[in-house]
C-alpha cells in the first residue's frame, strides 16, 4: 500500500455511493465499513522454509435501518452489480425483520470530528515494512537458529515466523460521518522444544509492534524462546493447597480480559455476567485503577472514534478500586437504558496502574507461592465468576524461583480474586492493547499432586 491516502479516498467515495444507494431504496439510516489489508507471512522449521504467503484482502459491509428494522450484508467484490446486489440484500433482510427498539445508528451528536488534528495519522500507527520474502526468510531462520544454538538441550523446534501487514479502513454513516483509519503491524516469533521423550518441554517468545524498529531483534527472540523452554525442564510436584499466585505480565492480561468480558454490554443486557449492577461498586483494592487511553501514540487500539463513529475519550474504567462504568456500544446502551461509552468494537488501550516495582521485587514480595507463566483451558464461568484453569509456571521460595511446575490447576472466584489482588508490577508487557505488569493475587486454590510444596 504505497499510497494510503489515495486508497482511503477511494474507500470513502465507495462508502458514499453505498449510502446513497441505501437511501434511494428507502432506508431511514445506513452505515458502511470498507477495509483493505495486505501482508506477508513466512514460517520456517528446523532450518527449512515451510510457507511463504502474501495476502491481500478487502471487505465491504453495509447495514441499513428501516425505522427500527435492521439488515446487513457484505461482499469482497467491488464490481458495480455486486455492490448493488449487496445493498439490495441488506434492504430485503431489513424489510422482513421485526422491529427492535434498540436498533439504529449511534446518536448524531455523539459523532467524532473525523478530521481532527492530523486525521488518521495522528496516532503514529502507519509504519509499512517493505520486507521482501527472501529477507523475511533470512530473519526467521536466524531467529530459530539463535534459539537452537543457545543450549544443547534444545533438540527440536515448532518453528519461527515473521509477519507484516498493513490495513486501511473507512467507516461512514448517514449522519454524514466519515472516519478514516490506517495501521501497520509486524511480528516475529519462535517456539522451541527442549529435552527428549516424555521429558520434553515447549515454550516460546514473540515480539509485536506497529513499527519494525520497535521489534526485538531476531536473535534475542530466539534466545528468549530457548531460555524459557530449557527453564521448564524437570518440573516437580507441589502439594495441593492455598497459596499466593503471581501472574506474570503476559498471563496477567487474561485477568483484565475476564473483567472486560463481564462489564461488556452484551453480557450485561443478556444477564450473563457475574458483575450485573456492579457500576459504582468497589471490586478491587482502593489503590487499584485502570484507564482507557484512545489517543496513545503507537497504541495498538488508538482511534478518535469507535466502530460506530462515536468520539472516544480518555477515561477511567476503574478508579479507587471502584468500577466507574461499563463498556457499551449504542445497541447495548439502549438495551440497558444507558448511553454508549464509545466502546463499540472494544476498548482503546487500557493501562493498569502499578503500585509495586519490577518483576524481581514482585517475586520477593510474594515470598512463597506460585508464579504462573502459562494458562490452559477455558474454565471461567462468566455468569458466576467461578474460575478454574490449567496452569504451568514455577514454584517460588524466599522470593526466588526454585523449580518449574506443570499439570496443575488454579481455582477461585473472580470477584474474590479481584478483591485479593495485592500488587501490580511495573514490568509492563507492551505486546498488547492491555498494558499491565505482573499481578499478585494473595491466595488461590492450587491443585497439584501430593508432596511437599
Amino acid at each position: 500500500m504505497t499510497d494510503p491516502e489515495a486508497r482511503l479516498d477511494a474507500l470513502s467515495g465507495l462508502s458514499q455511493r453505498l449510502l446513497a444507494a441505501a437511501r434511494a431504496r428507502g432506508a431511514s439510516q445506513a452505515e458502511v465499513s470498507c477495509s483493505e489489508e495486505a501482508g506477508l507471512n513466512v514460517n520456517v522449521r528446523m532450518g527449512e522454509v515451510e510457507t511463504v504467503e502474501a495476502t491481500r484482502d478487502r471487505g465491504i459491509a453495509i447495514t441499513v435501518y428501516f425505522g427500527r428494522r435492521k439488515g446487513s450484508a457484505s461482499t469482497a467484490d467491488l464490481r458495480d452489480d455486486s455492490l448493488e446486489a449487496t445493498v439490495e440484500q441488506a434492504c430485503a433482510i431489513a424489510r422482513y425483520t421485526e422491529d427492535d427498539p434498540a436498533a439504529g445508528l449511534a446518536d448524531a451528536e455523539l459523532m467524532a470530528l473525523a478530521q481532527d488534528e492530523g486525521g488518521w495519522r495522528a496516532f503514529d500507527s502507519w509504519h509499512p515494512w517493505m520486507l521482501e520474502a527472501d529477507r523475511a526468510v533470512d530473519l526467521a531462520l536466524a531467529c530459530e537458529a539463535a534459539g537452537r544454538e543457545y543450549d544443547a538441550r534444545v533438540e527440536n523446534s515448532d518453528g519461527a515466523s515473521i509477519g507484516t501487514g498493513a490495513s486501511l479502513g473507512v467507516y461512514a454513516n448517514s449522519h454524514g460521518f466519515i472516519g478514516r483509519e490506517g495501521s501497520t503491524q509486524h511480528s516475529m516469533s519462535c517456539a522451541l522444544i527442549a529435552g527428549r521423550g516424555e521429558a520434553m518441554q515447549r515454550d516460546g517468545w514473540y515480539s509485536i509492534a506497529l513499527a519494525e524498529g520497535d521489534l526485538e531483534a531476531a536473535s534475542a527472540i530466539g534466545r528468549q524462546a530457548a531460555q524459557r523452554a530449557v527453564s521448564r525442564l524437570a518440573p516437580r510436584q507441589i502439594a495441593t493447597g492455598e497459596y499466593p499466585v503471581l501472574y506474570a505480565a503476559e498471563s496477567a492480561r487474561s485477568l483484565i480480559g475476564h473483567l472486560l468480558g463481564a462489564v461488556s454490554g452484551g453480557a450485561l443486557y443478556r444477564r450473563a455476567s457475574f458483575l450485573l449492577d456492579a457500576a459504582g461498586t468497589r471490586l478491587f483494592p482502593e489503590w487499584f485503577s485502570i484507564r482507557e487511553h484512545p489517543f496513545l501514540q503507537r497504541g495498538f487500539r488508538s482511534s478518535a472514534f469507535d466502530a460506530e463513529g462515536v468520539a472516544t475519550r480518555e477515561s477511567a474504567l476503574v478508579s479507587g478500586g471502584v468500577l466507574q462504568r461499563y463498556l457499551l456500544g449504542s445497541y447495548s446502551a439502549r438495551k440497558l437504558g444507558l448511553q454508549t461509552t464509545a466502546n463499540a468494537g472494544g476498548v482503546h488501550n487500557l493501562e493498569v496502574a502499578a503500585n509495586a516495582g519490577d518483576f524481581d521485587s514482585m517475586l520477593r514480595g510474594m515470598g512463597r507461592g506460585l508464579l504462573v507463566t502459562e494458562l490452559m483451558g477455558q474454565g471461567v464461568n462468566t455468569v458466576t465468576g467461578d474460575y478454574s484453569r490449567g496452569a504451568a509456571g514455577y514454584w517460588v521460595e524466599h522470593g526466588q524461583i526454585q523449580h518449574p511446575v506443570d499439570g496443575i490447576t488454579i481455582a477461585g472466584n473472580l470477584k474474590r480474586m479481584f478483591e485479593a489482588i495485592e500488587a501490580v508490577g511495573s514490568d509492563v508487557d507492551p505486546r498488547s492493547h492491555l498494558h499491565t505488569g505482573s499481578i499478585l493475587v494473595g491466595r488461590m486454590t492450587v491443585a497439584g499432586d501430593a508432596g511437599e510444596g
